[in-house]
C-alpha cells in the first residue's frame, strides 16, 4: 500500500524500544506515541482544532458509537470522518467488537471484581459464526455486526488505520472456550482482511493479536495473523489482572511480531503502563485515561498528579506547571481552574483536558529522544 508505510529509524541499544515513523494519507505519526480517544469523533470537552494546535498526531474513534449515531452513511455523505469532524491529521477506528462484547460480558473491571461473565439484560441478542446481533442502545433497533459490515462501516468513515472484527472473550473463561473464541476471531479477522483488500482506498488494517493470558495461544495468534497481509498489529484481549501479568505477556508477545511493521497496544495508556511498555517496543498506545482524569480535575505534572479541586489550589496564582507551553498553562492559573471546577463550569474540563493531552504529547517526545540516545 503506497500511502501507508512504517519507517524504523532507531532501535535502542538498551532495550527493545524503538523510534519510527508511520506514514499515512493524512500525515506522519512519530513513534512511540500516545493516541487520544475521541469516541464520537471528538475528544470529550475539546474541539478538534485544539487537538491540531497541541499536535495530537493520531486520534482513536469508535465505529460502534458512530454506527449508531449519526450513522456511518451520514459520515460518508459528509465526505468521510476527517471532513465531518474537521481533522486534517491521522485517525484510527476500531471494529466495534470491543463495545459489543463488553455489552455481552460486562467490562473487564466488572469481571475482575467477579461480577460474573455473562451480563444479564445486556443488549446482545446472539453471537454466531456470522457475527453479533444486538439492539441499539439509542432506539432498540436490531443491528447485525459482522466482519463484512464492520469493515464497510470503517470504509464509510475513511480512517487511516482500521481494525478487523474480533471477539473479546472475558478474563474468566475456560481454556477450551478461549481456544474456540481465538479460532473464531482468526476466521473473522481473515474475513475482515478479505473485505478490506477488495477496496483498500488508502487505508491500512492492523490485525488484533488475541489469546488471553495464555502464552501458547498468544503465540498461535501471532503465527496465524503474521502470515496474512496485514499492515500492522494491535495487541488486544485480556492483558491480565495487574501490571505484572501484562508486562510478562507483552514481553513474550512483542518479539513474535515482525519488526518491519508497526504495533499498537489497545486500550492501555496510563503513565505507569507506558513507562513499562515503551522499552518492550510498543509503537502506539490509546487510552481515555488522561482525558477522563482531566474531567475529574486530575492534572499531570512532572512532579506527579495534581488534584486541582483541592482547597490548597484556591489561591495558587501560578500555572499548573511552570514551564508548560500548553494553551491552559500559558493563559490561566491553578486558582482559576480550581474555581471553574468548584463552580461546575464545563470550561474547567476543557482547559484540564488540553493540558493533560499536551503533557502526553510532550512525554512521548521525551521518550523518543531518550530512545534515540539509548537511555531507554
Amino acid at each position: 500500500m503506497n500511502s501507508f508505510r512504517f519507517e524504523l529509524l532507531h532501535r535502542s541499544k538498551k532495550s527493545r524500544a524503538r523510534v519510527g515513523r508511520i506514514h499515512t494519507p493524512h500525515g506522519i505519526i512519530d513513534t512511540p506515541n500516545f493516541v487520544a480517544v475521541g469516541t464520537n469523533g471528538t475528544v470529550k470537552a475539546l474541539d478538534n482544532s485544539i487537538l491540531h494546535d497541541i499536535g495530537l498526531q493520531l486520534m482513536f474513534c469508535n465505529t460502534y458509537h458512530l454506527l449508531l449515531q449519526p450513522g456511518t452513511e451520514v459520515v460518508k455523505q459528509a465526505g468521510g470522518l476527517h471532513q465531518f469532524i474537521n481533522r486534517k491529521l491521522p485517525i484510527i477506528t476500531d471494529s466495534g467488537g470491543f463495545q459489543v462484547f463488553s455489552l455481552a460480558y460486562g467490562s473487564v473491571a466488572d469481571e475482575l471484581k467477579s461480577r460474573g461473565t455473562k451480563k444479564q439484560g445486556g443488549s446482545v441478542i446472539k453471537i454466531t459464526e456470522e457475527g453479533v446481533l444486538f439492539r441499539s442502545y439509542r432506539d432498540g433497533a436490531k443491528v447485525l455486526l459482522t466482519p463484512e459490515t464492520s469493515v464497510q462501516a470503517q470504509k464509510d468513515l475513511g480512517a487511516d488505520i482500521i481494525i478487523p472484527f474480533d471477539e473479546l472473550p472475558p478474563y474468566h473463561i475456560s481454556h477450551e472456550s478461549l481456544k474456540k473464541s481465538l479460532a473464531r476471531t482468526h476466521r473473522w479477522e481473515k474475513r475482515s482482511l478479505e473485505t478490506h483488500l477488495k477496496n483498500p482506498q488508502g487505508q491500512a488494517m492492523y490485525a488484533v493479536i488475541h489469546g488471553g493470558i495464555n502464552p501458547e495461544l498468544r503465540q498461535e495468534s501471532c503465527s496465524f495473523l503474521t502470515k496474512l497481509d496485514f499492515d500492522g498489529f494491535a495487541i488486544g484481549g485480556s492483558m491480565g489482572k495487574n501490571k505484572e501479568e501484562m508486562h510478562t505477556l507483552l514481553s513474550f508477545t512483542l518479539p513474535l511480531l515482525p519488526e518491519e511493521k508497526p504495533n499498537h497496544l489497545l486500550g492501555i495508556g496510563d503513565l505507569a503502563s507506558i513507562e513499562r511498555s515503551v522499552p518492550l517496543g510498543i509503537d502506539t498506545f490509546d487510552s481515555s485515561y488522561p482525558t477522563r482524569a482531566a474531567r475529574h480535575g486530575i492534572l499531570f505534572t512532572a512532579q506527579g498528579n495534581l488534584n486541582v479541586t483541592k482547597a490548597e489550589n484556591s489561591r495558587e496564582f501560578t500555572p499548573i506547571e511552570k514551564d508548560c507551553t500548553c494553551p491552559t498553562c500559558t493563559k490561566f492559573t491553578r486558582a482559576y481552574l480550581h474555581h471553574l471546577f468548584k463552580a461546575n463550569e464545563l470550561t474547567g474540563m476543557s482547559l484540564a483536558t488540553a493540558h493533560n493531552l499536551h503533557y502526553m504529547i510532550q512525554l512521548m517526545q521525551r521518550y523518543r529522544n531518550q530512545i534515540l540516545e539509548d537511555h531507554v
